[in-house]
């Protein structure tokens, strides 16, 4: 049975990362296991872990359900000085999305559903509200 889900990035430069990743999800680290490791819980039971170490190939990108793709693209290119963060929809995918990339080469991607109706209905089932 699954009941928990983690997901790690790798950055090369530890400080850094943390700074970059706590302005990407604007919060602090939950949990810091020792140097060079954070970890935040993104939802309940999902933990996003920053690590200090080289990239590994192909991986990611890690997706992130946002209520506002917009708003929050531009918040990310103001914050973190992001340069390349298109927005791409299609008639038959239920989301707009896009991914950019962190300083350290891990690919991270943002979606927002087209639907709210379906978006606020999987936020409280998420949420448990």
């Amino acid at each position: 049975m699954i009941f928990e889900i983690t997901n790690q990035v790798r950055v090369t430069a530890f400080k850094e990362g943390h700074k970059w990743y706590e302005a990407l999800l604007s919060k602090k680290a939950d949990f810091i296991a020792h140097d060079g490791f954070a970890e935040w819980e993104i939802i309940p039971g999902y933990w996003l872990q920053v690590a200090e170490g080289t990239l590994s190939e192909e991986s990611g990108p890690l997706r992130l359900g946002v209520t506002d793709i917009i708003a929050e693209r531009d918040r990310l290119v103001k914050e973190l000085e992001i340069d390349e963060f298109e927005i791409y929809s299609r008639e038959e995918v239920s989301a707009k999305w896009g991914t950019f990339t962190d300083p350290w080469g891990n690919r991270i991607g943002l979606f927002e559903y087209l639907d709210k109706k379906e978006e606020n209905d999987r936020i409280k089932t998420i949420l448990g509200v």
